[in-house]
């Protein structure tokens, strides 16, 4: 009988739990992620037959190595009805396109919000729906956004029975359609809350409620952030998807690209390479706030304050302390859970950086792990924006244009470049003007969405405010 597939946090708390403890508690108790204890390894005989399997069948097989505490026909029922061509358009769910030879583009973008937040926010509202259920229990979910982690989660979750949502953005940060599709819902089980600062400074809050053992365990608060573990699961899925759309056999390798600011799209990535999916590189795209190019280019991961967190036109990377970072270090120096609580617990917070330049385990980063990193900045978003639209037919959002930038300096013959599409163009709809002088084809059900009544809060950077705002809405 095989062992049960436990969790245990980055920072060496004791405690080992089972999948569906974590999927509601979000942080650890000792502010550590979650992790499982081993990733499973996958053989050539299970890629062969995962190949080919429609997406939410694809789904079922990779989640259920990690969830053994949901009943496999119930946990296959909930991927089923998440992954559907109604809810994602297509019905690949996330279909490879050829740019050029060489050069893929993986289209995660066609859920309900546009963004490739609902691949794994989607089947998150089912799960939570689920478990909620089998326990007659509530969850509060706390959250942060920098621009479309907010809506796939609040679409994700209205009208869900026992959830509700805070959720809060950087007031005034995000683009003007994704402030409408988050402050123009209605619904009574969705709170908006505009933070006067940066999207770090909402993460910040999010981390400290959580940390509360006391206000998270008396308002059941929960997180859909990326630090919840089952999300980077989701997510992880696929890549597995993307490769077996570029290849033919299971001994081609793939690289991909991924515009990256809170590290959790790429971690994902990173998961399925622990897991023996033929990755070859996974290329981090950074935009202005280089945090992590810096971090893999020299070993020095540096937060910026707020005043140093540059405003971009690739505002949902305007991030500088990548909350799922942690869990990538973690594994580069051997899941040694003591010096990842000294560098994150203690290191970050008196210094607000740390050095791993003379670690030999910072070498493994490239050789071992297959990390190559890269900077694009706003001239180079137009560039290549006006450059996909004139040579292929194609305009693609200012994150993927972040991603095709750094991912053409790294492109190998022989090896396919999957370039991960991270959001539909209108989401940045001021920037494609810029780059080709005309707006970027808008869904019909999105028409007009900015002149809709908006219900949102706005509060200071401050968690007790935060906390006070959601035990009102409680009591």
């Amino acid at each position: 009988m095989k062992s049960k597939m436990l969790y245990f946090s980055t920072r060496g708390h004791p405690d080992r739990k089972r999948f569906c403890e974590i999927l509601l508690e979000g942080l650890a108790p000792d502010g550590g992620l979650y992790l499982p204890e081993r990733y499973p390894q996958v053989t050539p005989e299970q890629l062969s037959r995962w190949r080919g399997l429609p997406y939410a069948e694809l789904a079922f097989e990779v989640l259920s190595l990690y969830i053994d505490d949901i009943p496999a026909d119930d946990l296959r029922a909930i991927c089923r009805k998440t992954y559907t061509e109604e809810v994602f358009g297509t019905k690949e769910i996330v279909p490879l396109k050829m740019l050029e030879e060489g050069v893929y583009l993986q289209a995660l973008s066609n859920g309900p919000t546009l963004a490739f937040k609902d691949m794994a926010m989607q089947l998150l509202g089912n799960l939570f729906e689920y478990e909620l259920a089998r326990r007659g229990a509530e969850l509060n979910i706390l959250g942060a956004t920098s621009g479309d982690t907010g809506s796939a989660a609040e679409y994700a979750m209205r009208g869900k029975k026992g959830v509700r949502v805070f959720m809060t953005s950087p007031d005034g940060r995000m683009s003007p359609f994704q402030q409408a599709q988050m402050f123009s819902l209605q619904d009574e089980n969705i709170h908006n809350i505009a933070i006067t600062g940066v999207f770090d400074d909402c993460q910040d809050i999010v981390k400290a409620v959580s940390n509360d053992l006391g206000f998270k365990r008396k308002y059941r608060i929960g997180t859909v952030n990326s630090i919840n573990w089952a999300r980077l699961l989701a997510q992880a899925v696929y890549y597995f998807a993307g490769y077996f759309q570029a290849t033919k056999f299971n001994t081609e390798q793939v690289s991909f690209a991924v515009p990256s600011g809170n590290f959790g799209n790429i971690c994902a990535g990173h998961v399925a390479r622990m897991m023996g999916l033929p990755i070859d590189k996974l290329v981090l795209a950074t935009n202005e706030n280089d945090v992590l190019d810096e971090f893999f280019r020299t070993g020095v991961y540096r937060v910026r304050g707020s005043a140093d967190t540059y405003e971009t036109s690739s505002p949902s990377m305007d991030i500088s302390k990548a909350s799922n970072f942690e869990r990538f270090v973690f594994d580069l120096l051997g899941r040694d859970a003591n010096t990842v609580k000294r560098l994150f617990g203690e290191e970050l917070a008196k210094n607000g950086r740390f050095d791993l330049d003379a670690d030999p385990a910072f070498a493994l980063a490239g050789t071992h792990y297959g990390f190559l990193s890269g900077k694009s900045i706003h001239a180079d978003r137009l560039t290549t924006i006006r450059d996909t639209h004139e040579r292929f037919g194609v305009t693609i959002d200012t994150h993927t244009a972040d991603g095709l930038t750094v991912a053409r300096h790294f492109v190998r013959a022989g090896v396919p470049m999957i370039v991960l599409e991270t959001a539909l163009p209108i989401k940045f709809a001021a920037t494609i003007v810029e780059a080709l002088g005309h707006e970027p084809d808008r869904p019909a059900r999105f028409r007009g969405i900015e002149d809709l009544p908006k219900r949102v809060t706005v509060l200071p950077a401050d968690a007790v405010h935060v906390k006070a705002f959601v035990a009102a809405h409680l009591s």
